[in-house]
């Protein structure tokens, strides 16, 4: 794998944000996943402002991978880039948007969940997929029924991945990572929780040393 695939592998979480006040809360969320011992991020366009969250994020956190996700647009990579992204994560699959990525060097993680994702993303060379909803489109059963005639590919799946099922994926060879929001919800964030974003960050790191043990 290349080297960002293999960074965020090695993490095996990415917490997936919607900041809703990135001026008050991107430093101090970034400095509290580093101090969990999850030093990722995948700050969503989902919320205005995601590009300022991320430069606010690699200020406060230099060391810490941060990305964009629900990337819809050429332009949101364009203002994800300018803000020092260093990943891009999309929904779905869309060519333009994984064609531009792959012109620019950039990581891009693209949503896919058929056969026909899994083929359009060989043809541009990727490593890793997201596999998004992942609850929602068949869960590990899929994913694992996905890898027999793609067996060149890994997964990040997302979407209803939390810390009681979170083993169960990370278990399976074929998983690089598991994206999630449950230790960075809104609740958590708006009312920052800085010390329980700490804990759940520390709880998800054991339990991806337990499941690659």
């Amino acid at each position: 794998m290349n080297e960002m695939n293999t960074k965020i592998s090695a993490i095996g979480v990415v917490p997936v944000i919607k900041l809703n006040n990135p001026e008050r809360d991107a430093a101090p969320l970034a400095k509290a996943l580093c101090e969990g011992g999850v030093p990722v991020a995948e700050v969503t366009f989902r919320a205005a402002g995601a590009d300022t969250a991320i430069k606010l994020m690699k200020e406060a956190c230099p060391e810490m991978l941060v990305g964009a996700g629900t990337v819809l647009t050429t332009e949101h990579v364009d203002k994800a880039i300018a803000a020092g992204a260093e990943f891009i994560v999309t929904p779905g699959f869309d060519p333009e948007i994984v064609k531009y990525c792959v012109e620019k060097n950039m990581p891009i993680y693209p949503g896919c969940t058929t056969p026909t994702d899994y083929h359009a993303a060989l043809k541009f060379g990727l490593e890793v997929l997201k596999f998004f909803p992942a609850e929602q489109s068949g869960g590990l059963a899929k994913i694992k029924a996905m890898s027999a005639p793609f067996p060149m590919f890994r997964v990040m799946p997302t979407g209803g991945i939390g810390l009681n099922n979170l083993k169960e994926y990370l278990s399976c060879p074929v998983i690089a990572a598991c994206g999630g929001s449950y230790m960075v919800t809104a609740d958590l964030i708006d009312n920052q929780k800085w010390d329980e974003i700490i804990e759940l960050c520390k709880k998800s790191v054991e339990i991806v040393k337990e499941a690659r043990k």
